[in-house]
């Protein structure tokens, strides 16, 4: 990469990078999980900096709803229904082409995460539920990479820079997820478009100090703001670290050894919706399926997925990495049973 190409000018004269810092930016390998409102930003800020290659994973596509906060997309994608990462790597590409983008329209899993995140220099957090999160942190850990964490909703948000071994992992402050129904999402309390974009920021100038080695600057404490109610906070996290935490203190990584069906069905947030990853994930044809389901139901495709609905409330969207989301159900059962009535066992 040029790094010294003229769109990087004003950066560099920042005294905090200047050319060797933005050398270093320019050879960095970046991976982002989630590409929801904090997850764009977070792409897009690096693609604009010149990070060298960015890796972009998301298991959505684009709907109406996500504009408002989603800066990647605009209504074709929506009307399409183009998977996020798809439709946020040609946005990217038409930003700085000069920055090699790598999306993967799949959910992070037991199944795929060492694939997908064992080799790059550090893991931003876009994504918006724990599972997902601890899964980050077992890999970070196992592989000693940093991740940034980030979250937002309402006018809150919140950023926590972990280092393995030098700070407190996710699992030392949270030992467990909160339980379902607790924490707020961005369905039930809304959210407006300035707090995800502010966790974002954190997250990046957080992202350009490890990238840049200069620890010196890091933020060590946990960052809460508050937009609307002005208010502003960081958390002392230091002393929290657990001698005894199952995933940095006895190098137990549950959430990447979590190998059983159980894990593989999940409830949406606020969408609906479950998702079924199969236990043995294999490559669909969506031309196939939707000769096959045509006759049942209303069916159209793209190049990506297909979504079939075989009545007014329910609709089936099918990937070519052999995942479902079942949009109109939030009961496992429920789901399970539509997935093997018009998918298989």
């Amino acid at each position: 990469m040029n790094f010294t190409d003229p769109r990087y000018e004003r950066q560099i004269r920042f005294a905090g990078i200047g050319e060797i810092g933005q050398r270093k930016l320019s050879e960095s390998r970046v991976a982002i999980v989630g590409l929801g409102a904090l997850g764009t930003m977070l792409a897009d800020q690096l693609v604009r900096a010149g990070i060298g290659y960015i890796r972009i994973i998301d298991r959505d596509y684009v709907e109406i709803s996500n504009l408002q906060r989603q800066t990647l997309y605009n209504e074709q994608d929506a009307k399409e229904g183009t998977p996020k990462a798809i439709a946020a790597a040609k946005k990217l590409a038409s930003v700085n082409s000069l920055v090699q983008i790598d999306p993967h329209v799949v959910d992070l899993n037991p199944f795929n995460a060492e694939h997908l995140l064992s080799d790059v220099e550090l893991i931003l957090d876009g994504s918006d539920n724990f599972a997902v999160r601890y899964l980050i942190n077992d890999i970070a850990l196992k592989f000693n990479i940093p991740w940034i964490y980030g979250a937002a909703v309402a006018s809150r948000g919140v950023s926590y820079t972990i280092i393995p071994h030098l700070t407190p992992c996710l699992r030392c402050l949270f030992p467990e997820p909160p339980a379902a129904g607790i924490a707020e999402t961005c369905d039930t309390a809304g959210i407006i478009a300035t707090a995800s974009h502010t966790v974002a920021s954190h997250q990046v100038t957080e992202a350009f100090k490890l990238l840049i080695n200069k620890p010196e600057v890091l933020n060590r404490t946990m960052v809460h703001f508050d937009l609307w109610h002005n208010h502003t906070y960081a958390v002392d996290v230091a002393n929290a670290h657990q001698p005894n935490c199952p995933a940095c203190g006895q190098h137990q990584y549950d959430y990447l050894e979590a190998n059983n069906y159980a894990d593989t069905i999940i409830t949406l947030c606020g969408r609906n919706s479950v998702q079924i990853l199969p236990i043995s994930p294999a490559a669909l044809s969506l031309e196939e399926w939707e000769a096959k389901l045509s006759r049942i139901g209303s069916v159209t495709r793209n190049t990506y997925l297909l979504k079939f609905s075989p009545d007014p409330e329910i609709v089936i969207t099918l990937f070519q990495d052999g995942r479902v989301i079942i949009q109109g159900v939030t009961d496992h059962i429920a789901a399970k049973s539509l997935y093997a009535k018009y998918i298989g066992t």
